[in-house]
């Protein structure tokens, strides 16, 4: 079992997976980000990230060296880690170690291209308007991951207008720059007022966020549920490709 240390380790054995480099969370001085560890097994990958919000284990390769080196890892870092990786993979260690069941699948989306989307007014948010973008997830979307005030949610961009005519100007959709790393920005947190649906905010707020990772990370990359169509679809005509991962957990007792 090999420990990687650094971040351009893994980003050579990762040979371009944008989500093994993105859980790297590397630091500009080419460390893993703090508590982040790593590990190669034949050919399999992984990669140990604990964060507030859930602790991930990202892994990719070979499903017979992935399968002992999950278990190597899971025995290093402790059970609360979730698994991540392409669904295929991910069925596979299901089905090979006890005690690990299913929780998802969703789509890994990334780009390294702008998607020149008009911006329609987007801007990046100062920290009173933030406080509007809290209360749009306390309305609306309670159960995000980002939301204003986490660690490692950098910033907010948003759009602004008229829920109705005559209404005042309102805070109308957001997204946020959250868990970025070097070598692959991410962006979480897409909510759009349900009142202003359907005028494109969510594409014009999406592209801003995904065009200024692109310029400063080289690559943007997001997750969504494979279930959520809309979005997808949205992500998509922004120049996103997808893949179709699963998650897994340790399960109790």
């Amino acid at each position: 079992m090999d420990e990687l240390e650094r971040s351009s380790d893994i980003e050579q054995a990762a040979s371009g997976d944008g989500q093994l480099i993105w859980a790297a969370q590397g630091q500009r001085d080419g460390q893993l980000g703090p508590g982040v560890r790593a590990w190669r097994h034949g050919a399999a990958l992984a990669v140990a990230s604990p964060s507030p919000q859930q602790d991930r284990l990202a892994v990719r390769g070979d499903s017979a060296d992935a399968a002992v080196l999950v278990r190597w890892a899971l025995a290093e870092v402790g059970p609360s880690y979730r698994l991540l990786g392409e669904a295929a993979l991910i069925d596979t260690l299901v089905r090979r170690l006890p005690g690990l069941a299913p929780v998802h699948h969703f789509y890994w989306m990334e780009t390294t291209s702008l998607s020149e989307a008009a911006d329609r007014g987007v801007r990046w948010l100062g920290t009173e308007e933030e406080k509007d973008a809290a209360s749009l997830f306390d309305r609306f979307f309670p159960d995000s991951y980002a939301q204003p005030g986490r660690t490692g949610v950098h910033r907010w961009a948003g759009a602004t207008g008229a829920v109705r005519a005559g209404a005042g100007p309102e805070l109308l959709a957001v997204a946020a720059d959250a868990w970025s790393a070097d070598g692959c920005g991410f962006m979480g947190g897409v909510i759009t007022h349900p009142a202003a649906r359907g005028r494109g905010l969510a594409r014009a707020v999406s592209g801003f966020v995904l065009d200024d990772l692109v310029k400063r990370h080289g690559r943007a990359a997001l997750m969504v549920l494979a279930g959520n169509a809309p979005a997808i679809a949205t992500y998509e005509r922004l120049g996103m490709s997808k893949c179709l991962f699963g998650a897994a957990h340790m399960s109790a007792g």
